[in-house]
C-alpha cells in the first residue's frame, strides 16, 4: 500500500501536500507549529485536519507493520502461500488483517486440536470434501477407531472430525467477514433490568431492542453504564437463522453427500460455540468503540468552546464559591486576578445569615471598587444567586454578576499545581480564585485542570481515559498556541502547551523569569536550560513579549520572517516602532498603493445610475486587488503570499486576540426563579453543554434547560453542532415545564 497516495485520496489533497506534510510530522514539528508556520508548505491545512491527518498515518503505518509481521509469522510456519500473501498486502482495515491471520494463529489446546492429535483430521478432510454420496458415516469412521489414540467408538471418531470442521470454518476469513455483516446489519442490541420493580435513570432501557447499524451513539453509552451499574442486562441479538443460512450456502457444495446432515450439524455447533460469542463481543466493541470516538469528539469540541470564550477585562471580582453547612467561600481579585481579601459568607441554609452576607459584600465592595460577583454552578448556587441578586437590586448598586462553570475547581484546589502556586492559601480560597479567574481568562486558567475534569460532554467518566486525556490535551494544545502567551506573565501550566515546550522547560523558563528579570528579546529563550535551537524554533512565534526591544516580539510573527517583515517595512516606507503604535493599521493601503494590482476596464453598463455603480469598485474587487499586491510584494521580497498574508495581519493588529470574535458572556442583575417559568416566555440564555440528543442552555433558573436537536434549526441538522457551540448566547421560548422533576424543554424555533 503506499500510504502518500491512500492518504491523499482519502483527504482530496494533492500529493505534494501530503508528502510535505508527512515528512514535517517525521521531522518532529509539532501539529500548531506546522498549521501556523508551514501554510506554504502544507497548503494551509488547518490544525483539525492535520491531526486527523497524522492520526490515520498513524493507523495506516500500524497496518503495514502488522502486515508485515504477520507474512513473517506464517511464512516461518511454512504455510505461506503467494495467494494468501497478497491477500494480506491488500488488507485495507487491521481486522481484515487478523482474520486472514486466525487460522494459522498458536491457539490454546482446543477440541479441534486434541482430535487432531487423535489423527482425525483425514477423516475431517474428507467429510469437508463432500465427494462421498454412497455408503454411511459410520463406514468411513470405523478405520480411525483406536483405544491406542483414545478414539473407542465410531461416534467419537466423527464428534472429533466435526469439531476440527467445525474449527475451519469458523477460522475461514471470507465465512467470519459475512456472520460479521450480517450481525451488523441486522442484528439487534436489546436490553432488560435487572430488577424490574425498582425505578432508575434506566427506565426507558428496562424492555430495550434497537437495530445495530441504526442505534445512537448516547443510547449505547447509557446502556453501557446501566449494565456498569448492574442496573441493566445488555446482550447482542442476531440474526441466527439467516446466517446458517448464509453459512450453509457457503460450505455445502454437494446436497447429495452423505456428509450433508452431519455439515447441518457443524455448522449449527461452529456458528453456537465459536463464532456467535466471538462477533457479539466485537459487535459491542464496536458500537462502543465507535460511541466513545463520537462522544470524544463532542467533548473536544465543547472544550475548545469553553477555553476560547474571551476574557473579560478590568473586571474587578467578588468570587464566590456556593455551598451549605460550611457556608460560601470568597475571594476577591484585582484587574489582574491578584487576590486581594478572602472570607466565608453563609447566605444559604442552616445558617441563612442573609444580612450579614450584604454587610460582607458591601463592605468589600466599597474596599476594592469590585464591579463584578462571579458565583459557581455548583452546590447552593442558584439558592446563593438569589440572595446576590436582591443584594444588587436593593442597594440599587452599579454591579452585575453571572454564573461560571465550576467544574474542576475542586480538583484544581488540591492540586501540586495549586500548592505550588499558592501555598499558604487553604484548598477553599483557591477554588473560589480559580471560579473568578475563569471569568478574567477561561483559557490560562482552565489549563491548570486536566481537560477531562472540565465537565462539558457526555459520559466523560465513562469512555476510554486514555483516548479522551489524548484529544483533550490536543484541543488545548491547539486553543494555547492559537491566542499565544505573554512570555513575561505566563504560568508554567499555559507554557506547557506551547508548541514544543514540556513541563520541565516550562518550570525552566519561569525559573530564569525569575532569576533574571523579565525577558526582553525572544532570543533570551535559547538561554533558558534544556531549550534548544530545535524547541526556540517551535516555540518562539506562539510567545510573545510586550514593550520589549524588538516591535516584532509583540506579534505571532515568527523570528524566522523577521528578515522578510523588515525587508516589507522597508520597501513600504514604515518603521518597526510604528507597529505598537497603531499606525501600522494603514499597511494594507500602502501595499495597494505601491504594488497596485492590474486592473480590468469595466466594461459599460448603461446611463444613469448604473453606469455609476459600475465604476465604484465592489469589496470583492477591493479584496482580489489587494491579494494581487501582496502576491507581487512576496515575490519582491522573495517570501510566500500565504506567509506574508500572515505577517501583515500581525503587523496590521499585533497580537490580535481570536477569542474577540466568541460571544460575549452575559451579565445579570436579577434572578427567575423556577416558579416564574411560564409556557411560551421568551429568554436569552447561554449554551453550558451540547451532546448528541439536544443543547442544555443556561436560562438563569436551577437547572439548565434542554433544546432536543429537533427543536434547535427549522433546517435539517445531523448534529446540535452543526448549529450551536458551548458559550454562544441564544434566544429560547418555553416549549413546557415539569415542577415535580425541574426540568424546561426550550425550543429555538420561533
Amino acid at each position: 500500500m503506499n500510504i502518500i497516495e491512500k492518504l491523499a485520496q482519502e483527504f482530496k489533497l494533492k500529493l505534494s501536500q501530503v508528502e510535505n506534510t508527512v515528512q514535517l510530522i517525521d521531522e518532529g514539528n509539532t501539529i500548531p507549529f506546522i498549521a501556523r508556520y508551514r501554510k506554504e508548505v502544507t497548503g494551509a491545512l488547518s490544525d483539525v485536519i492535520l491531526r486527523e491527518l497524522d492520526e490515520r498515518l498513524t493507523y495506516l503505518r500500524n497496518l503495514e507493520q502488522r502486515k508485515e509481521e504477520v507474512i513473517r509469522i506464517i511464512d516461518e510456519q511454512g504455510k505461506l502461500t503467494e495467494e494468501l500473501k497478497e491477500e494480506i498486502l491488500k488488507a485495507g482495515v487491521l481486522q481484515r488483517v487478523e482474520d486472514l491471520y486466525k487460522p494459522f494463529k498458536q491457539k490454546k489446546s482446543t477440541r479441534a486440536s486434541k482430535a487432531k492429535e487423535k489423527g482425525l483430521e483425514p477423516l475431517a478432510s474428507l467429510i469437508w470434501a463432500q465427494e462421498l454420496e454412497s455408503g454411511t458415516v459410520e463406514e468411513q469412521a470405523k478405520p480411525f477407531v483406536s483405544e491406542e489414540k483414545g478414539v473407542l467408538t465410531e461416534a467419537e471418531a466423527i464428534q472429533g472430525a466435526m469439531d476440527i470442521v467445525a474449527e475451519m470454518i469458523a477460522d475461514d476469513p471470507e465465512f467470519t467477514a459475512a456472520v460479521r455483516d450480517r450481525t451488523q446489519r441486522a442484528g439487534l442490541i436489546s436490553s432488560e433490568a435487572v430488577d424490574a420493580s425498582e425505578s432508575t435513570v434506566y427506565d426507558i432501557y428496562y424492555e430495550f431492542s434497537e437495530g445495530i447499524a441504526k442505534i445512537p451513539d448516547h443510547r449505547v453509552l447509557a446502556i453501557n453504564r446501566g449494565e456498569k451499574e448492574k442496573k441493566l442486562k445488555v446482550k447482542v441479538v442476531a440474526p441466527a437463522e439467516e446466517i446458517r443460512k448464509d453459512l450453509q450456502d457457503f460450505v455445502v457444495k454437494n446436497e447429495n453427500s452423505i456428509f450433508v446432515e452431519l455439515l447441518q450439524n457443524v455448522i449449527d455447533d461452529s456458528y453456537k460455540r465459536l463464532m456467535a460469542p466471538s462477533i457479539e463481543r466485537e459487535m459491542r466493541n464496536l458500537l462502543t468503540e465507535r460511541a466513545e470516538k463520537e462522544a470524544v469528539k463532542v467533548f473536544a469540541k465543547n472544550t475548545e468552546k469553553l477555553l476560547m470564550v474571551p476574557p473579560v477585562k478590568n473586571a474587578r471580582i467578588i468570587s464566590i464559591d456556593p455551598g451549605f453547612r460550611t457556608g460560601c467561600k470568597v475571594a476577591v481579585l484585582n484587574e489582574t486576578g491578584k487576590l486581594m481579601a478572602y472570607t466565608t459568607i453563609y447566605p444559604t441554609e442552616p445558617k441563612k445569615d442573609i444580612a450579614g452576607t450584604e454587610k460582607v459584600l458591601l463592605k468589600l465592595i466599597e474596599k476594592f471598587n469590585s464591579n463584578v460577583i462571579v458565583i459557581g454552578n455548583g452546590t447552593a448556587s442558584r439558592e446563593t444567586e438569589a440572595v446576590v441578586a436582591n443584594f444588587i437590586k436593593k442597594h440599587n448598586l452599579d454591579v452585575s454578576y453571572t454564573i461560571v462553570n465550576e467544574a474542576g475547581a475542586s480538583v484544581y484546589s488540591a492540586s501540586k499545581v495549586a500548592t505550588e502556586e499558592y501555598p499558604d492559601l487553604d484548598v477553599t480560597t483557591r477554588g473560589a480564585m480559580s471560579i473568578g479567574r475563569r471569568l478574567q481568562d477561561p483559557l490560562a486558567e482552565l489549563v491548570k485542570i486536566s481537560p477531562k475534569h472540565i465537565g462539558v460532554g457526555q459520559y466523560q467518566h465513562d469512555i476510554n481515559q486514555g483516548l479522551l486525556d489524548s484529544a483533550l490535551t490536543n484541543v488545548v494544545e491547539d486553543c494555547v498556541n492559537r491566542v499565544g502567551v505573554d512570555l513575561n506573565t505566563a504560568s508554567p501550566s499555559l507554557l506547557a502547551y506551547i508548541s514544543g515546550i514540556n513541563a520541565g522547560i516550562a518550570k525552566n523558563i519561569v525559573s530564569y523569569r525569575e532569576e533574571n528579570g523579565t525577558f526582553k528579546d525572544r532570543k533570551e529563550l535559547l538561554k533558558v536550560a534544556k531549550l534548544g535551537e530545535k524547541t526556540f524554533n517551535q516555540c518562539a512565534g506562539f510567545m510573545r513579549i510586550s514593550e520589549g526591544k524588538n516591535p516584532l516580539d509583540s506579534t505571532s510573527v515568527h523570528p524566522e520572517s523577521y528578515g522578510a517583515a523588515e525587508l516589507m517595512l522597508k520597501k513600504l516606507g514604515m518603521d518597526k516602532s510604528e507597529i505598537g503604535k497603531g499606525a501600522a493599521k494603514q499597511i494594507e493601503d500602502k501595499i495597494i498603493t505601491m504594488y497596485p494590482a492590474e486592473k480590468k476596464k469595466p466594461k459599460p453598463a448603461g446611463n444613469g445610475f448604473a453606469a455609476l455603480a459600475a465604476l465604484l469598485p465592489d469589496e470583492k474587487e477591493n479584496q482580489g486587488s489587494l491579494k494581487k499586491s501582496i502576491d507581487k510584494l512576496a515575490e519582491d521580497i522573495g517570501i510566500g503570499p500565504m506567509t506574508l498574508t500572515d505577517i501583515i495581519g500581525e503587523i496590521k493588529k499585533p497580537a490580535r486576540d481570536p477569542r474577540e470574535d466568541a460571544p460575549a458572556v452575559i451579565f445579570r442583575n436579577d434572578v427567575l426563579s423556577f416558579e416564574d417559568l411560564k409556557v411560551d416566555m421568551e429568554l436569552t440564555g447561554t449554551v453550558r453543554n451540547v451532546v448528541d440528543f439536544g443543547a442544555f442552555v443556561d436560562i438563569g433558573v436551577k437547572n439548565d434547560g434542554l433544546v432536543h436537536i429537533s427543536q434547535i434549526s427549522n433546517k435539517f441538522i445531523k448534529h446540535p453542532m452543526d448549529a450551536v457551540s458551548v458559550g454562544d448566547t441564544v434566544k429560547v421560548k418555553i416549549l413546557s415545564v415539569d415542577h415535580e422533576k425541574q426540568k424546561v424543554a426550550l425550543t429555538m424555533k420561533f
